[in-house]
């Protein structure tokens, strides 16, 4: 498959160019998401810059009309994001343009990205291949919540800076690859709930503000009542406000959880590989899992 792109893209009656997407405004960026329904803030795509590279797509005058991004961890591999085009040129060749250029960034990484229905197709031309479902579960918080979770032994307690190294350790069991400076980025601006046995951190869940409201994720965990005692702190300090939580669970403890907190399931995307896939990465039946991910650009 040929990958090199071109320096420019011919579009309808003008033509775009490539730029680097630190050089552009915030309030373009958020323009940008806003044009497909996105719920980004100007301040989640600062977070995004801070966190991760990427690209714009720029018309003649320097209207931003697409972007993409990705974001490495160690030399050999990286998540690909916000692969936007506007409406207008979404079945013209733009984002395929811009993905070539982000492939061309990262040759010799294994990529993972979260695709949209009607993405699909062009990561699928890209040798991207299927791998689960990820779950949008958001809505107002209910502490009110039913079902049979068991107690679980351990102490809940807020999360510090001294706890992550603990943290970015139990992230790397449960993703499959060590993402030191994401996990210190996150908790800088998340408040984070840890279950301790000991003095071991079992299970994490970090929050931060996100879109229409907060975000829980990364969540990780060995079992769902352990990933349920440290998501419901943060349920319970955002009741009556909007909450969501993206994760691969789609049935199980933990799912009704979230269904019972005021979160169902609202829309559904698809993780997709190019090199090792999920099953490459995970560990063994008994490790921690990533229950909930810092994102869906994130992983």
């Amino acid at each position: 498959m040929e990958l090199k792109p071109s320096e420019s893209l011919k579009v309808d009656t003008f033509s775009m160019r490539i730029g680097d997407i630190g050089g552009v405004e915030l309030d373009r960026l958020h323009a940008l998401s806003l044009s497909v329904g996105w719920p980004h803030r100007a301040e989640d795509w600062q977070f995004l810059r801070e966190s991760g590279q990427g690209f714009v797509a720029l018309d003649e005058i320097g209207r931003v009309l697409g972007s993409a991004m990705w974001f490495a961890h160690g030399a050999d591999f990286a998540t690909v994001g916000m692969v936007i085009t506007s409406p207008r040129l979404q079945t013209l060749g733009a984002g395929q343009w811009l993905m070539k250029r982000v492939i061309e960034n990262v040759v010799g990484c294994d990529l993972r990205l979260n695709a949209t229905r009607a993405a699909r197709r062009l990561y699928l031309s890209l040798d991207f291949q299927p791998e689960k479902t990820v779950y949008q579960c958001q809505g107002i918080a209910l502490t009110q919540m039913t079902g049979g979770v068991t107690n679980t032994p351990g102490d809940i307690r807020t999360l510090g800076a001294n706890d992550i190294p603990a943290a970015i350790a139990l992230d790397a069991a449960g993703f499959g690859v060590r993402r030191a400076a994401l996990i210190e980025k996150l908790f800088a601006h998340s408040s984070g709930y840890g279950l301790f046995k000991g003095d071991t951190l079992n299970a994490f869940a970090l929050c931060r503000p996100f879109g229409r409201g907060h975000v829980v994720g990364p969540v990780v965990a060995e079992h769902d009542a352990d990933a349920i005692a440290v998501v419901k702190p943060h349920v319970t300090d955002h009741s009556g406000s909007f909450l969501r939580i993206d994760t691969h669970m789609h049935n199980g403890e933990f799912a009704a959880f979230l269904s019972h907190s005021g979160m169902p399931v609202f829309d559904t995307v698809l993780t997709m590989s190019m090199g090792k896939s999920l099953t490459d990465f995970a560990g063994g039946a008994i490790t921690p899992m990533t229950y909930a991910l810092a994102s869906q650009t994130l992983g």
